[in-house]
């Protein structure tokens, strides 16, 4: 083999190492999720945000635009709407909810899951409703309690 093609053939393979070990391991950069509390203490900086029926940003949520949106400020994607969302992810007990898991509820008559919001601890849920981004009882023996469906856990 000529000199010349020895040298391209040893160029080329500096360059492969180069892209492959530069590169950062696909499944490591799948693996860094978010923290609970850092999933909890961006979607509390929405507190008071308005409800905006199809609203996904600062100036109006729904539900799932507010999980959506909230997820998406610390690097993970969700599905946009409530159902979508119920279907990623494992599921969670309600006895073993954890800050950051997804907790979903029937409020409507035609849809098996209608509404879903972020469950920060202490039996209490962050999410967007009628009177906008508000922390709620999962137990509210008044609304709440009787239309919980589940919990997913994403993180």
């Amino acid at each position: 083999m000529s000199t010349i093609k020895k040298a391209l053939l040893s160029l080329l393979a500096v360059i492969m190492f180069t892209v492959i070990a530069v590169q950062p391991d696909a499944a490591s950069a799948a693996a860094k999720k978010p923290s609970a509390s850092a999933i909890v203490k961006q979607g509390k900086k929405y507190l008071g945000v308005r409800y905006v029926y199809g609203g996904s940003s600062p100036k109006g949520f729904d539900c799932s635009g507010f999980t959506s949106y909230t997820f998406k400020q610390k690097g993970m994607k969700l599905p946009r709407t409530a159902s979508d969302q119920y279907k990623k992810g494992k599921a969670v007990s309600k006895k073993n909810l954890k800050a950051g898991d997804l907790v979903f509820f029937k409020t409507s008559s035609t849809k098996k899951v209608s509404h879903v919001g972020i469950y920060i601890g202490g039996n209490k849920f962050i999410h967007s409703a009628g009177r906008g981004v508000a922390i709620t009882n999962i137990n509210d023996p008044y609304y709440w309690k009787s239309r919980y469906v589940g919990a997913r856990r994403v993180l």
